[in-house]
């Protein structure tokens, strides 16, 4: 690069590959019916509440949100059984994991990670000058054993996506637990629950819990996924009031926008009705997803999220491209280092149908070519 000043660190880092757009698509292969099945959001969404919200906040939008954004922290706060002061406002989940680097990561510092996982973490670490100690993962989950087993004295901070993106797992709770008590005192866990409110709730970490008995752990929250807000950019924490002071501290002002806000708050309170209507039929159809795939005899991992994560005996990007010339979109999984893995999302029941009608005859053809 010929540019001039630059922090080493910034040169070391990777852009982050988003997965294929429907404008993308349609300007490179002139396909005009397109289902996306790569981005993991949701295909019901914006429920109808949180549109009209949206629309009618249109016409504040030359003036600053509520700094404060004292109504939506009292409905998260309410959710998550904790105080308002415990909930601290983003511009997007990412906009919180940024804040996590901020306010944790000094130069040196070593910051562990599962060697599969959301590459945002490996990023944003990099950039505060981190030295990343990649976890392997057992059995395609996150293996908080060994993680353990990793921690030294420098350790500072520990990325934990839990259900973990790509692989849709989730981590046994009383293992956390574990982890926990070898962490030296300045080390935290920054838990990425982004897809959580598609896992059965006791087979999560009872985050509330671990805040209230002084550990170091910050749970992140979105509204991207369950919610239908991915394009609002709306996130959240659930910390100690410390650290929530702090995270409000280091963050830019105002950084979470008002219309994003509007439709959050609409969801809270006017479309759960609709959103839990929604996130069942997500759940039911990935099991079908499941079912179905390993009826075509591949492998599957059990998932907790909103996609699904399989196995195919060709190339991951052999695959994605067959399904990509028949309008379908999915995630290859050849960046994660799993070169004959897919992660598709859970789309409506009709784009479930299609998807599997498409990847059987792309996975036929495969086959007799």
């Amino acid at each position: 690069m010929a540019l001039k000043g630059l922090r080493p660190e910034v040169l070391s880092m990777n852009p982050y590959e988003a997965g294929k757009t429907i404008e993308e698509v349609r300007r490179e292969l002139g396909i005009e019916k397109i289902i996306k099945l790569g981005s993991n959001e949701n295909a019901y969404a914006p429920f109808p509440e949180a549109l009209e919200a949206m629309r009618a906040e249109m016409k504040n939008a030359n003036r600053y949100p509520d700094i404060a954004f004292e109504e939506i922290k009292g409905l998260l706060a309410n959710i998550h059984g904790v105080e308002a002061k415990n909930i601290a406002i983003s511009h997007g989940a990412e906009g919180m994991l940024q804040a996590m680097g901020k306010c944790f990561i000094e130069k040196g510092d070593e910051i562990l990670l599962p060697s599969a996982t959301y590459g945002l973490y490996n990023e944003i670490s990099k950039l505060m000058g981190g030295r990343i100690v990649s976890v392997p993962l057992k059995d395609f989950a996150v293996d908080l054993e060994r993680a353990a087993k990793a921690v030294t004295k420098r350790t500072k901070l520990i990325w934990l996506c839990n259900p973990n993106n790509p692989t849709g797992n989730i981590v046994e709770p009383r293992l956390l637990d574990r982890l926990f008590e070898k962490l030296p005192k300045n080390a935290w866990v920054i838990l990425d629950e982004a897809y959580a409110e598609f896992a059965p709730k006791d087979l999560l970490p009872d985050r509330v819990r671990l805040i209230s008995e002084g550990r170091n752990l910050v749970s992140i929250r979105t509204f991207s996924k369950a919610y239908g807000l991915a394009g609002a950019r709306l996130g959240y924490a659930i910390a100690g009031e410390e650290i929530v002071t702090v995270i409000d501290t280091v963050s830019e002002p105002f950084n979470a926008n008002r219309i994003g806000i509007a439709g959050g708050v609409a969801v809270l309170t006017r479309d759960m009705e609709a959103c839990e209507r929604a996130r069942l039929m997500i759940i039911a159809d990935r099991q079908r997803i499941s079912e179905s795939l390993e009826g075509m005899g591949l492998f599957v991992v059990p998932s907790n999220t909103n996609f699904v994560f399989f196995e195919t005996p060709f190339s991951a990007e052999d695959v994605a491209d067959g399904l990509l010339k028949q309008g379908v979109i999915v995630r290859p999984c050849t960046g994660w280092g799993y070169d004959r893995a897919i992660r598709v999302t859970v789309g409506t029941s009709w784009e479930v149908d299609v998807f599997l009608e498409t990847l059987d005859k792309t996975l036929n053809g495969l086959e007799g070519a």
